[in-house]
C-alpha cells in the first residue's frame, strides 16, 4: 500500500509520517506550501503523479474562534478540500481517510445522560460553530462522492508535537502559581498515536464509514490539566471556573465525548486510558 500523507506538518500529520517510516511503509506526504487541497489542479497532479492507494487527509483550518470571521478559508478548507480529495479519490479507486471532529455535535449537556458512552456515530449532527458546520458539509461532501472513504472524528487532539492543550498546560504549569481552567464542558483527549494506530486497524480490516476515536472515561478540561501536571510531577495549583470566565467568539459544546463502541468491537482494540496517553506523550517530550 502506498500512502500520501497531506497536512504533514502538524501534529496528527507528523504522527503519521512518524509511524510509518518506523513501520517501513511506503509514504508521500506534502503540506499546504506543495499541496493546495482547494485546488483541483494540485490534487490532480499530486494524484496522477504519485497514484497513492491510501490518502489521508490532515490537512485542516483548525482556529475555531476564527472560523467565526474567517468563513471563507474555514469553508474551502475544511468543506470543499475534503470534497475535492473525495472526487480524486473516486476517479482513481484509491481510500480517502478524513479526520473531522466532536464540534459537529450540539454537545448540549443534556446529552451527556442521553450518551452516557459518548456520542455513537449515528447521533443527529447539529454544530454550534462555524467550524464544525464546515467539517460536517466536508463529510457530506466525502460520502456524496462515491470514494470509498473512512472518516474518523476526534476530540482534544493532542500530542507531544505541534500546539495543544496538554503542551501548554505542561508550560503554564511551570510559569505560573495558578491555573483557571474550565469545569463545565465534558469531553475526553484523543491521542495522535492512538489516532493513527486505530485508524491503521480499520484500514487493514477493510473497513469503510465513519467511526470514532478517543481515549477511555469522561472528564472536563480541568480535570485533565489536573492530571496533566499530576503526572507531570508539576505542583501547580489549579482552580475550577465556569466557561463564562473565558470568553470566546465561537460556541463552544459543554459535552463532546465521543463513543468509540464501533471501533473497539469491529477492530477487537481498546483506545488509551486518559492517564497512559498523557504519560507516554510526557515520556515522549522528555525524550525529544
Amino acid at each position: 500500500m502506498n500512502y500520501l500523507i497531506l497536512g504533514h506538518k502538524g501534529q496528527l500529520g507528523a504522527e503519521w509520517c512518524h509511524y510509518l517510516e518506523q513501520a517501513g511503509i511506503p509514504f508521500i506526504s506534502a503540506d499546504s506550501d506543495t499541496v493546495d487541497i482547494t485546488s483541483e489542479k494540485q490534487v490532480r497532479a499530486v494524484m496522477e503523479r504519485h497514484h497513492p492507494d491510501i490518502v489521508v487527509n490532515c490537512a485542516a483550518y483548525t482556529d475555531v474562534d476564527g472560523a467565526e470571521t474567517e468563513t471563507d478559508i474555514n469553508d474551502r478548507v475544511n468543506h470543499k478540500g475534503p470534497g475535492i480529495l473525495a472526487a480524486a479519490c473516486a476517479r482513481s479507486g484509491a481510500l480517502l481517510v478524513q479526520y473531522s471532529t466532536d464540534y459537529i455535535f450540539s454537545g448540549r449537556l443534556e446529552d451527556k445522560q442521553r450518551y452516557p458512552s459518548g456520542y455513537p456515530e449515528d447521533a443527529r449532527p447539529d454544530p454550534v460553530n462555524e467550524y464544525g458546520l464546515a467539517k460536517l458539509r466536508g463529510e457530506e461532501a466525502i460520502r456524496a462522492s462515491g470514494a470509498d472513504f473512512l472518516i474518523i472524528r476526534v476530540s482534544w487532539l493532542c500530542s507531544s508535537r505541534g500546539k495543544n492543550f496538554l503542551k501548554t498546560m505542561l508550560r503554564l504549569g511551570r510559569e505560573k502559581p495558578l491555573l483557571k481552567v474550565v469545569n463545565d464542558q465534558f469531553g475526553a483527549p484523543t491521542f495522535t498515536f492512538d489516532v493513527v494506530d486505530g485508524t491503521q486497524k480499520l484500514i487493514e480490516k477493510a473497513q469503510k464509514g465513519t467511526f470514532h476515536l478517543s481515549s477511555d472515561g469522561i472528564i472536563t478540561w480541568y480535570d485533565f490539566a489536573s492530571h496533566i501536571l499530576k503526572q507531570a510531577g508539576i505542583n501547580t495549583k489549579v482552580e475550577p471556573v465556569p466557561s463564562e470566565a473565558f470568553p470566546v467568539k465561537a460556541a463552544r459544546p459543554h459535552f463532546s465525548k465521543l463513543g468509540t463502541a464501533r471501533f473497539e468491537e469491529l477492530t477487537n482494540g481498546q483506545t488509551y486510558s486518559i492517564d497512559d496517553g498523557i504519560a507516554r506523550i510526557i515520556a515522549e517530550i522528555n525524550r525529544q
